[in-house]
């Protein structure tokens, strides 16, 4: 983190760059077959949409061990994206440097929601 004081979860770059990976996962599904609008595609856009949602809760609860709930349960939303975006590879709906780029960018969303975590377990509240 940088020397910016925290005023916003918009302010968290583990926020930033899901929010990034929300975006790119938007844009991928806009083009899966229109039968898996229900299954696959609105499956992928919630897990996605979830990294971010909780982040921003976690931010807004006061104690280090609820944010630090939150923070996890975004996690595992993250790894929930991971897996859906291997199906969608697998099924053709997904190009390999699409894939690639998507799963990149949640790795990197991912390490910095570790960062978050391991961040709240040090901070006095």
């Amino acid at each position: 983190m940088n020397n910016q004081k925290i005023k916003s979860f918009t302010d968290l770059e583990a926020w930033k760059e899901s929010h990034k990976l929300v975006l790119m996962v938007y844009k991928a599904t806009k083009d899966f077959p229109k039968e898996e609008m229900f299954g696959l595609t609105s499956q992928l856009r919630r897990a996605a949409i979830s990294i971010v949602s909780n982040i921003a809760e976690g931010f807004s609860r006061q104690g280090a061990k609820e944010k630090i709930q939150f923070y996890y349960i975004s996690k595992s939303s993250n790894t929930e994206v991971q897996s859906q975006l291997l199906v969608a590879k697998d099924l053709k709906y997904l190009t390999e440097e699409d894939f690639s780029n998507i799963a990149e960018q949640s790795i990197k969303a991912n390490k910095l929601i570790s960062g978050l975590i391991k961040y709240c377990k040090n901070t006095k509240y």
